[in-house]
C-alpha cells in the first residue's frame, strides 16, 4: 500500500486520505500565488485580502468591525437628547418636564395644595390653594428647589416665588374706570 491515495479528480492526495472540495480549492489557490510569486507579482494584498495597517493611521477602514460605530443603530433616547442639546431645545424640555411630572417632583402632599404657574428667568410662581399652604411652602423652599434641581437639573429654576390664592376680582367686562367704586353696596 502506498502513502499516497488518488483522488476523486484524480490527483495523488499526500497523506492517503482522498480530500474534500474545500482542500481542493485550498492547494489550487497555493498553486496559483506560488506561480504569481514566481512571475514577480505582488500576491496577498487585494482587495479581499485586508493589509494591516499600523494603529493611529490616517486612512479610515471603509467597513463595519465588531466594536461601535457612528453608523451602527442608535437607542432612541440618545438621539432625541442629542438633537435637544444641537437645537437648544433643553430649557423648555426642563421646563415641560417640570410642569407635566410636578406630583412626581414635589410629592402629593405638596402637590394636592399648590401648583405651577409660569417659569419666567429662572424664577419658578407657584400658587398655594391657601394662605396657609403659602407660607407653609416657603419655610420647605429650600427643600422643593433640590427636588426640581435633582429632577431637571441644576440652573433652570433659581427661586420659587410663591403666592396665596388670588382674591376675587369685581371687574366685570373688558372697560373699567379706575378709582374706588360703588361703595354703598355693603351696607
Amino acid at each position: 500500500m502506498s502513502s499516497t491515495s488518488e483522488d476523486p479528480s484524480g490527483a495523488d492526495v499526500p497523506g492517503g486520505e482522498a480530500s474534500s472540495g474545500y482542500e481542493r480549492a485550498r492547494r489550487a489557490l497555493e498553486e496559483a500565488r506560488a506561480s504569481a510569486r514566481a512571475a514577480g507579482k505582488s500576491v496577498g494584498h487585494g482587495r479581499a485580502s485586508p493589509i494591516r495597517r499600523p494603529r493611529g493611521s490616517s486612512s479610515r477602514r471603509r467597513w463595519s468591525g465588531a466594536g461601535p460605530d457612528s453608523r451602527d443603530p442608535q437607542p432612541f433616547g440618545r438621539l432625541v437628547g442629542s438633537l435637544a442639546r444641537d437645537r437648544g431645545w433643553e430649557p423648555q424640555i426642563a421646563e415641560g418636564t417640570l410642569f407635566g411630572q410636578w406630583l412626581q417632583i414635589v410629592g402629593p402632599d405638596i402637590a394636592a395644595h399648590a401648583k405651577p404657574e409660569a417659569l419666567h428667568d429662572k424664577v419658578l410662581h407657584v400658587q398655594a390653594e391657601s394662605t396657609a399652604w403659602a407660607t407653609q411652602l416657603r419655610y420647605v423652599q429650600r427643600q422643593i428647589l433640590a427636588k426640581i434641581a435633582a429632577a431637571v437639573g441644576d440652573d433652570i429654576v433659581t427661586s420659587l416665588r410663591i403666592s396665596g390664592p388670588k382674591a376675587p376680582s369685581w371687574q366685570k367686562g373688558r372697560r373699567h374706570v379706575p378709582g374706588r367704586g360703588p361703595r354703598d353696596t355693603y351696607g
